[in-house]
């Protein structure tokens, strides 16, 4: 266990254990692909010694769940995500509880703290008002403490239907992706109760690799990437602490959700959050949906 000041270790505690590299190789910059289950148990345990009390994952996450099922998670508040609604799916509720009974299988777990919508768009269509209720009833069971969405813009946000009221949203946020704080939306979630986790700080380990090692076809954001290298090299300043002091520092974010390849790895991490980049921040902040928008990366 590290040895920190108390205001290191709540900053530490802010940190939730992203996992979807448990199951799937996953980010630009890994290198090592799939954690192996092995390593999966070190960076847990090593994760609660630390007080880190939020696990994230996904049905969607390839073998996410059974690792975390087989190593125990008693202890962690567990958040996971159901994938889309099937087109044409008729029996809305029912497809709920089997996803929902299937991820607690998985787990081993009778019940998680969190369930989101991994396509909250499926609210917007004919199955909305029944989806939404679907979740509720997770809620009224005592399967889930709290209901919520993913999403990968503020904007989704904009077009969901006011009268769903959710408990707890994931959006992406980091030193190029600011539109959860810009937009306002951050400070709107927090008026309202909602539980705001924050995802892609690292922008899936871009901002973590090397000026020369940034693939080509970023190239047209190269300014993006000389300013943040300049300003790295000015500094003598690590790039893992400056990305995490940049989320840390947003006291309406709770929680900072952030994937390891690997124990070393989830070490570099613990001690980024640690102790808070002492410089001013550069302005890094880019709208291009191309870049901040991994999804669309692999059709650059």
């Amino acid at each position: 266990m590290l040895d920190f000041d108390t205001n290191s270790v709540q900053r530490i505690r802010r940190l939730a254990l992203g996992t979807v590299q448990f199951g799937i190789p996953y980010g630009i910059a890994n290198q090592i692909g799939q954690v192996a289950l092995g390593d999966a148990r070190a960076i847990l345990i090593r994760a609660a010694e630390e007080g880190i009390d939020t696990i994230d994952t996904a049905i969607g996450y390839g073998d996410s769940e059974r690792f975390l099922g087989e190593i125990g998670v008693s202890g962690f508040n567990v958040v996971t995500k159901l994938p889309a609604l099937p087109v044409g799916h008729l029996g809305v509720a029912g497809w709920v509880n089997e996803q929902m009974a299937n991820s607690l299988a998985r787990l081993h777990s009778c019940r998680v703290y969190g369930v989101l919508l991994h396509k909250p768009t499926d609210l917007l269509g004919a199955n909305g008002q029944a989806l939404f209720n679907a979740l509720c009833a997770l809620k009224d069971r005592g399967l889930v403490e709290r209901i919520g969405v993913s999403v990968y813009s503020p904007a989704e946000l904009e077009n969901l239907p006011a009268n769903f009221r959710y408990d707890l949203v994931q959006a992406p946020l980091n030193l190029v992706d600011r539109r959860l704080f810009a937009s306002g939306w951050l400070g709107r979630l927090k008026d309202r109760g909602v539980e705001v986790h924050t995802r892609s700080t690292f922008l899936q380990g871009l901002l973590l690799l090397p000026r020369n090692g940034i693939p080509a076809k970023f190239s047209r954001w190269a300014d993006v990437w000389d300013r943040w290298h300049a300003w790295l090299s000015d500094h003598n300043e690590d790039a893992v602490r400056a990305c995490l002091t940049y989320s840390l520092s947003l006291r309406d974010v709770d929680r900072v959700v952030v994937g390891t390849d690997s124990s070393g790895q989830f070490t570099q991490v613990l001690l980024g959050a640690a102790l808070a980049s002492k410089a001013a921040l550069p302005d890094l902040a880019c709208g291009s949906g191309d870049l901040i928008n991994p999804a669309r990366w692999p059709y650059l």
